[in-house]
Parts: structure tokens; C-alpha cells; sequence
């Protein structure tokens, strides 16, 4: 089985703590962060995914709007170039540690600035950024075999 991501999801996992849009939409991403911490794939999807599944019954989601796809374009670009390989819909990946550590790193370098222009949460993501990332809960599944040890 594979997590669901549209494109601009695949940086506000990044520095996502567990804070959301509702409580339902928060415990959701947070079984998807779960998920992904436990080494599960990634499928990359055109539109709305698993993190949105909890908004799309709510008449106001934005989750169809054309500034959230442009979001995800620009989103995926920025993410190939991360990782030197195309992402698309479509595409599969796991978020291991090197890929995660590249992409915070590009966060962080505002490699990404351009998906997430415009977007309310940025203020929160550069915050958690700045903090280096101490409180994210997606995390590989080596790194937490590491914090484990650490403990």
C-alpha cells in the first residue's frame, strides 16, 4: 500500500508538528505521518489525496482550486530538482533519510520558495524550518531507529 501525495504535499510534510486545518484533518495527517515515518511509499497524484480526504465534503475546500494546482506544479518542480529525478503523478518514492534531510535542506536554502508562496501556513513551516525541524513528525524509519538509541 502507498500514501496518496499531490505535489505541494510533499513539502508541507516536511515540517508538518500537528497542527491543521480541523481535528479531523489533523489526526488524519498524522496517521499519514505515521505511515510515512514507517518507511510506506509514496504515490504521486494529480489533485486531491489522502491528507485531503477529511476537507473534500466541506463545500469551501480548496483542495480543486486552481492556486493549489499551480501549487503542485511548482511544488514538483522544485522537488525533482531536489532530487535530481522527475517527479510526476504517478511516480513512486519512499521518503528515506537522505531524501528527506535533501529536501528540508532545500527548504531551508528557499528552493521551494515558489510552491509555497501564497500559502497561510508558510509562517508556521519557516518557524519549524528555523527550528531545524525538532517537533516534524515525518521522520525515516532509520532516523527514528536513531532517536531510539539516542533516548
Amino acid at each position: 500500500m502507498t500514501v496518496r501525495l499531490r505535489g505541494h504535499h510533499l513539502l508541507c510534510l516536511l515540517t508538518f508538528v500537528g497542527e491543521g486545518y480541523t481535528p479531523s484533518f489533523t489526526r488524519n495527517y498524522v496517521e499519514i505521518a505515521k505511515r510515512l515515518s514507517a518507511g510506506e511509499a509514496v504515490t504521486v497524484v494529480d489533485g486531491p489525496d489522502d491528507i485531503c480526504a477529511p476537507m473534500l465534503c466541506d463545500a469551501g475546500a480548496h483542495c480543486r482550486d486552481e492556486s493549489i494546482t499551480r501549487r503542485d506544479s511548482l511544488a514538483l518542480a522544485s522537488v525533482s530538482d531536489i532530487l535530481d529525478r522527475q517527479i510526476v503523478p504517478g511516480s513512486v518514492l519512499v521518503l528515506d533519510a537522505d531524501r528527506l534531510r535533501r529536501l528540508r535542506s532545500a527548504f531551508v536554502e528557499g528552493k521551494t520558495a515558489a510552491a509555497c508562496a501564497e500559502c497561510e501556513w508558510a509562517g508556521l513551516c519557516s518557524r519549524v524550518a528555523g527550528g531545524g525541524f525538532t517537533d516534524v513528525l515525518v521522520h525515516a524509519a532509520e532516523d527514528l531507529c536513531l532517536l531510539r538509541e539516542e533516548v
